[in-house]
């Protein structure tokens, strides 16, 4: 860390001159359970990790915005218009617009400022390096502008707003509030506004496992449309119960219905609700094992949530891939390497991006080796949840 910054310090003053800048790191996350739930108002069990993005940041006396990330070209955005502006749509000039406006809207006065950022959580990783980034940036307008009085769930809020609004995708909370808060974390969402979150105490080394992100190598940067046509799809399904999203529909009125849903939304809409009124289960069932040291009962949830995406959510596969299904085959890697070891489900958003696996340390040589071989070196991460979520470092 002390040479990172030393480098991003060296890089700011080329870039913006003498003055001193301050400095915030927010780290990637890791959804451990709650696989798309959090665009229903479900819950989720989640953490943060050892790879973060760190910014150095200072006030720079003009209305503008300026942001260098290392490796692209720097942006800028104009303090005088803080709408959605459609040709930045999907860009990172989307967001850095997007927290300024979120704040400026919570009742502060955003001024320019410039910003060096280096990273850890490469794009595609699976770490969600967008809402790391949005709670970044969230962070440093905290800092300069906010006398610090935004708490996590806040910038959590504003992240996603950012990304919903000015980025163009729909989704839901659960990232942000991972790298925002830190730890392992269960989120319950069913008041939007207000987040219950019940942190976890559990250190998975204590347990002889090693938690694992296998990069698939594939681009989900096109795939917005996959995302979106989940919550798209359970719209239909609560549509038909006069409700809003799926949490407020009753589990056995839906499963009274499934006739008349088949013919309204389809029969994947309808396998996708099953997922999630499932999953919902499953986090409660995680908690519960963690807390009370049964790292068995923890494993076997973790497979059953995997099996679960795979056959009711769908989101292993692109829709009409055939050539291409590098999930698919990371996670019948890890079933062949694995057996009836550890655990192992599709991560995240899915259709592509990673796969994690918790595998015994007496086998991690063996299981990195082997998706190595397949997904290249470097494909498989070994990650460790980090204590704390958006921080300021000192220097």
């Amino acid at each position: 860390m002390e040479k990172r910054i030393e480098e991003l310090l060296g890089a700011f003053r080329e870039l913006f001159g003498e003055a001193k800048p301050v400095i915030y790191s927010a780290p990637g996350r890791t959804e451990i359970g709650g696989n798309h739930t959090d665009h229903q108002r479900g819950k989720v069990l989640a953490g943060s990790v050892d790879a973060d993005i760190i910014a150095a940041a200072a006030e720079n006396g003009s209305g503008t915005v300026r942001v260098k990330s290392e490796g692209y070209d720097m942006l800028q955005v104009d303090l005088g218009k803080l709408e959605p502006v459609e040709a930045e749509q999907g860009s990172t000039t989307a967001l850095v617009r997007g927290i300024c406006s979120e704040a400026v809207r919570r009742g502060y006065q955003v001024r320019g400022f410039d910003a060096c950022i280096t990273s850890q959580v490469m794009q595609g990783s699976g770490l969600s390096s967008s809402a790391a980034f949005e709670v970044l940036m969230g962070a440093v307008v905290n800092g300069l502008f906010c006398n610090e009085e935004l708490d996590a769930t806040d910038l959590a809020i504003m992240g996603q707003a950012a990304e919903n609004r000015f980025f163009g995708k729909p989704c839901g909370l659960m990232d942000q509030m991972a790298s925002a808060w830190g730890g392992i974390i269960a989120i319950d969402f069913k008041d939007p506004a207000k987040p219950v979150v019940h942190p976890v105490d559990f250190d998975f080394a204590s347990a002889g496992h090693s938690l694992c992100m296998i990069d698939v190598g594939a681009d989900h940067a096109s795939l917005t449309h996959e995302y979106a046509a989940i919550p798209a799809e359970m719209k239909k399904i609560s549509a038909h119960f006069g409700k809003a999203v799926l949490r407020e529909v009753e589990e056995a009125e839906f499963f009274a219905a499934v006739p008349e849903l088949r013919k309204e939304a389809g029969d994947r809409a309808v396998l996708r609700a099953i997922h999630i009124f499932q999953e919902n289960r499953r986090v409660d069932e995680l908690c519960r094992a963690l807390e009370a040291g049964d790292f068995d009962a923890f494993l076997r949830t973790v497979r059953r949530s995997g099996q679960s995406s795979w056959m009711y959510l769908q989101n292993v596969v692109v829709t009409g891939s055939v050539q291409e299904q590098s999930a698919a085959l990371a996670l019948a890697l890890c079933d062949s390497v694995l057996g009836k070891r550890g655990a192992y489900r599709i991560h995240g958003g899915g259709f592509g991006g990673t796969v994690q696996a918790f595998v015994p340390d007496d086998m991690l040589e063996e299981f990195r080796q082997k998706v190595e071989a397949v997904f290249g070196s470097g494909s498989c991460h070994v990650m460790k949840i980090r204590s704390r979520g958006f921080m300021k470092v000192e220097y």
